[in-house]
């Protein structure tokens, strides 16, 4: 059965003078392509992920070497253009005659004209991911990587109004990319933040000016680590504790540092969280705690050991505790709960794709198999896994791999979700090699930072 995902995946690839360089995002043959039959940054990583455990490299090295020149370098001349580090969205290979070239989109053509912050984040989580597959480290050691990899702390580094070390976003610039509330601080974005400062401290040249990357790296790692463990973790104990919070607290030794009032704290929460289970919210802010619950930032914060060892197994116990919600009957759930009602009417701006439970706003997305699947490795919980990838696997096939699903569990396929979507294939393909061989966690995990913990960065 697992020989047509393979034979899709192979068809999937985008090839340009003669070399592969990617995959497009979707081969549905009864819609428009738009922009579908493009490569996406995002989108690659988990295609890039089963082509290395597949030892076939030289796809991804391609894949670095021309994103890589397609990073932007240039400083703003106006509004409009995008700031140097940024990498594109999405690229496609273009012909003028017999020469071939390639474009790239900065979110110029994106609904809602909103650039991809994420996209060099994963860019550097795969040029690592390639390196440990390879041990080819001169590769990411060459000036063209070392310059790009700076391009982005600097981005990332930049001075900026805020007194935390997070990383401030728009909405829509990440894998939610729709008007979802998740402005600000959002978990995705500080996690793939965090994976980017651990990886350039193991790439980045000892020498010449990288001494005081080294310093700026080691300084917001470790607090940004202490930021996302004490204020973002939510369990029983933590909620108690926001439900009796003063407001209007002034001064530094405070409790109540966001001034959160208990009344924003939602029904459906205290009902819903399990006596011995947490998760890390969605966002954080003045006045502000998103209680959602996001599965791609609190997986990815297992794998990168943002979240401590404790957190990592009350993550994994509440999705074997709450499995009929964010599992359900398509793994996985891309957030819980949908926003509903007049919330939704607000927040979304009645968005139509993000009706409740359908696509960003609480639909189920198979891609985000390979993360709970590594997760679930990572934590020793693969009992979890295997159950979601037999859960899985046979519909996928059957449904012809689509993009996403809709319904409170995941029961139909996405209303205007595509069929053959490349990154439903990869996450599938990827959650049964990471089983069948853990060793291949080596290639997107890091283990815990002592080194740069325990200072109170309050």
């Amino acid at each position: 059965m697992m020989q047509e995902a393979w034979e899709l995946l192979e068809k999937s690839i985008i090839y340009y003078q003669g070399r592969a360089v990617g995959t497009v995002a979707a081969q549905d043959p009864h819609l428009d392509a738009l922009n579908y039959d493009q490569c996406f940054i995002r989108d690659f990583v988990p295609s890039a992920l089963v082509f290395l455990m597949q030892g076939k490299t030289e796809i991804v090295r391609n894949f670095l070497i021309e994103t890589l020149l397609l990073q932007s370098h240039e400083k703003q001349m106006d509004c409009f253009q995008p700031g140097p580090g940024l990498m594109p969205a999405s690229f496609k290979v273009e012909f003028d005659g017999n020469k071939e070239y390639l474009t790239a989109d900065f979110g110029e053509h994106a609904i809602a004209r909103v650039p991809p912050v994420d996209s060099c984040l994963w860019w550097i989580f795969l040029l690592r991911a390639y390196v440990k597959a390879t041990g080819d480290i001169a590769f990411a050691h060459q000036p063209g990587f070392q310059e790009g990899i700076k391009l982005i702390l600097d981005m990332c580094l930049v001075h900026r109004f805020a007194m935390y070390p997070t990383m401030l976003v728009p909405d829509g610039s990440f894998m939610i990319d729709r008007r979802l509330g998740v402005y600000g601080h959002p978990l995705e974005i500080q996690v793939l933040f965090y994976a980017v400062l651990r990886t350039a401290d193991e790439l980045l040249l000892p020498d010449g000016d990288n001494h005081s990357y080294s310093h700026k790296i080691k300084q917001r790692m470790g607090a940004l680590n202490y930021h996302i463990r004490e204020y973002y973790w939510l369990d029983l104990k933590r909620l108690g504790e926001i439900y009796r919070y003063k407001g209007d607290e002034f001064g530094k030794e405070i409790a109540n540092k966001f001034n959160i009032y208990a009344e924003s704290i939602p029904m459906w929460l205290t009902e819903w969280l399990p006596e011995n289970a947490g998760y890390l919210v969605g966002n954080l802010g003045p006045g502000r705690m998103d209680f959602r619950f996001f599965t791609l930032g609190n997986l990815l914060a297992i794998l990168v050991s943002l979240a401590s060892e404790q957190e990592s197994q009350s993550i994994m116990d509440l999705f074997e505790l709450r499995w009929h919600d964010l599992i359900g009957y398509m793994p996985l759930k891309i957030c819980f709960p949908a926003l509903e009602g007049m919330e939704w009417h607000i927040v979304t701006g009645c968005d139509p794709k993000n009706i409740p439970w359908s696509y960003h706003n609480g639909g189920n997305w198979p891609i985000l198999l390979w993360l709970f699947a590594a997760a679930a490795e990572k934590t020793g919980r693969v009992e979890l896994a295997q159950r979601a990838i037999e859960i899985a696997e046979s519909r996928l096939i059957r449904d012809r791999f689509p993009e996403y699903y809709d319904g409170k569990n995941g029961r139909l396929i996405g209303k205007e979700a595509r069929i053959y979507q490349t990154w439903s294939i990869a996450g599938l393909l990827a959650a049964k090699k990471i089983i069948a061989n853990p060793a291949y966690l080596d290639l997107i995990t890091f283990e815990e930072d002592n080194q740069n913990l325990g200072c109170d960065f309050a």
